[in-house]
């Protein structure tokens, strides 16, 4: 179901606190917001304890002070329908970076094939509020497309592959990212319907995974949300 690009809009009864000014370096690099200012407001979304004590957390100030189950709640009723997934064999860094990035483009969810373990940092924390999925192999997560109607789409500058730029992405889509360096394994490859790469117009050979990753996805958000053809 298409869902219109828009934030959450909580209406509290007050503006919330703004960041102190302190002339202590270390606190100025604090981020978020300090506790809430005048009356607390109602309602469930709200956390307690964030009100009391301030909310530091990486998200967008719609979602400040919310509880967390209910920033994941209202993210699940305007999800996208395309889902993201990262192939796992070398616990590649810029694995946390594409999922952040599925974050921010809303994803359906995020799914890691290959090793169940994956370094989270560059993900900023950002996976807590998204669908996590693990798929031992390639043929496991074809099978699991399969069954909900989406097309596997692999992103990588391969022989034979398309332009992300000319390819119709369809709305219903898992888009599929190897590690850095290797790329797609060979029976990921296989797995996809289609494989496309990102045209390049300098000397280097390939960008970064996780830029690819962005420009894929962002790519899907301008064809699906912002497309008047649809």
């Amino acid at each position: 179901m298409h869902h219109p690009p828009s934030q959450p809009q909580p209406q509290p009864p007050s503006p919330p606190a703004s960041r102190p000014q302190t002339s202590d370096p270390s606190a100025a690099e604090e981020v978020g917001v300090g506790p809430w200012a005048g009356p607390w407001p109602e309602g469930d979304q709200w956390d307690p304890e964030l009100l009391e004590h301030g909310d530091r957390r990486n998200v967008v100030d719609a979602y400040r002070y919310w509880r967390h189950d209910a920033i994941v709640a209202d993210l699940d009723a305007r999800r996208h329908d395309f889902h993201v997934a990262v192939e796992n064999w070398g616990h590649d860094f810029n694995i946390g970076s594409v999922i952040r990035t599925a974050n921010a483009m809303g994803a359906a969810a995020f799914h890691i094939v290959g090793r169940r373990r994956w370094n989270r940092r560059g993900a900023m924390v950002t996976d807590r509020y998204q669908h996590e999925h693990h798929h031992p192999d390639a043929p496991a997560l074809a099978e699991w497309a399969r069954d909900e109607g989406l097309t596997l789409l692999g992103v990588d500058n391969l022989p034979g592959s398309v332009p992300l730029e000319t390819f119709d992405l369809p709305r219903r889509c898992v888009l599929v990212f190897g590690q850095e360096g290797p790329g797609l394994s060979d029976p990921m490859r296989a797995a996809c319907a289609a494989v496309l790469h990102i045209e390049q117009f300098g000397s280097t050979r390939s960008i970064n995974a996780g830029a690819a990753a962005a420009v894929a996805m962002h790519a899907w958000v301008r064809r699906h949300v912002f497309d008047q053809r649809v």
